[in-house]
């Protein structure tokens, strides 16, 4: 969206409040991903941050939708305005409109000054409207007038402002189901989802929980000066099987945990929550689970059904030769997804009887 005039005068820079800060104030920390839906997704924000269109982001939470907003802004050509994110579900009804469009001093009891709201402070930049379908319906109104006019009208005021806006929005809703439910506005609906990326959940791309656990590692290395900060391979397995529902949030939170309850290096299985610890979140094979190769055995094996039948190392194990497995016997990459030393699985291997020359990327 792009001024042409502004009637009320230029666009203050005050701040109304809430959280927003210029983009290079904040470090991008990198969308991390090996599997064939994270690459996709990153080719889509390679491919769709350059323009002006409005983006829809899907997801569940704790998917990391706020890192996917924030890599549009700093690939685009906004990248050096403001990049000022608004959690839609944070703010009550009685405040969001105040909030997101500002308003006029006298307005209402306490306005004492005028103030800018959120979309004007994120004038030459990106707005990020997170969880947008807790917005009020009130509320739809006046951001379809926004998307459509390039501008805003302050509470208490009549004349508009013009605004020069890129708006992402998120949301872990079905707004489509909230469409036909009545309690999201269709024009609206159509007017954000130009674009539309798709997080996917952890367990669907469960490959990267091994890269994921690693990053995180590594940043908790540096930030706490313990260089040597490393997984047990039992640890590395719990981590693999877990469900994840709370997605990467609850990966980061899982490993920052371990960290600061461990007095060693060496992250085992039991300096990890206890509900990653807990055996009935361990995924066991369901009866119609297809049969997988091992690597470097000959025949084809299902673990037990029952997973409290099942100690640490034989979970570890199987963790580890379905990685190989899909990874094509290549020990190298398999050593990168699982986040350990070519070394340690070589160990692993020969502890297990898998023959080494069986294996590639030696």
């Amino acid at each position: 969206m792009s001024p042409t005039r502004n009637p009320a005068g230029p666009l203050p820079r005050s701040s109304v409040g809430a959280p927003r800060r210029p983009s290079d104030d904040v470090p991008l920390p990198p969308i991390v991903g090996a599997s064939a839906r994270m690459q996709r997704l990153l080719r889509l924000i390679q491919r769709v941050a350059p323009t002006e269109s409005t983006v829809l982001i899907l997801g569940e939470s704790g998917t990391g939708k706020e890192l996917v907003a924030r890599s549009l802004h700093v690939l685009s050509r906004r990248a050096q305005g403001p990049f000022v994110p608004v959690n839609v579900g944070a703010l009550s009804e009685s405040l969001i409109e105040s909030e997101l469009f500002g308003y006029a001093k006298g307005a209402f009891t306490g306005a004492s000054s005028d103030r800018a709201g959120l979309v004007e402070e994120a004038h030459r930049g990106t707005l990020f409207l997170d969880e947008i379908g807790d917005m009020p319906m009130a509320t739809q109104v006046k951001l379809l007038r926004t998307l459509e006019n390039n501008e805003v009208r302050r509470v208490g005021e009549n004349a508009p402002r013009l605004v020069d806006v890129r708006v992402v929005a998120a949301t872990h809703r079905d707004l489509q189901t909230l469409v036909a439910e009545g309690r999201f506005r269709a024009d609206l609906y159509y007017r954000l989802n130009v674009v539309q990326l798709e997080v996917p959940a952890l367990r669907e791309r469960a490959g990267d929980v091994g890269l994921l656990a690693s990053y995180f590692l590594e940043r908790a290395a540096r930030r706490t000066g313990r260089k040597q900060l490393r997984f047990s391979p039992e640890a590395m397995a719990l981590l693999a099987h877990h469900e994840w529902p709370g997605n990467v949030r609850e990966l980061e939170n899982a490993i920052e945990h371990a960290v600061a309850v461990s007095d060693h290096d060496l992250l085992t299985a039991s300096d990890l929550p206890s509900s990653v610890r807990s055996p009935r979140l361990l995924m066991a094979p369901r009866d119609d689970e297809p049969l997988e190769p091992l690597a470097g055995r000959g025949g084809r094996t299902r673990a037990p059904r029952d997973p409290e039948s099942r100690s640490l190392d034989d979970v570890t194990r199987e963790h580890v030769l379905r990685v190989l497995a899909r990874q094509d016997d290549n020990a190298t990459a398999a050593a990168r997804v699982l986040g350990v030393s070519r070394t340690t699985l070589w160990r692993m291997l020969k502890r297990w009887g898998v023959k080494r020359p069986s294996l590639k990327g030696k």
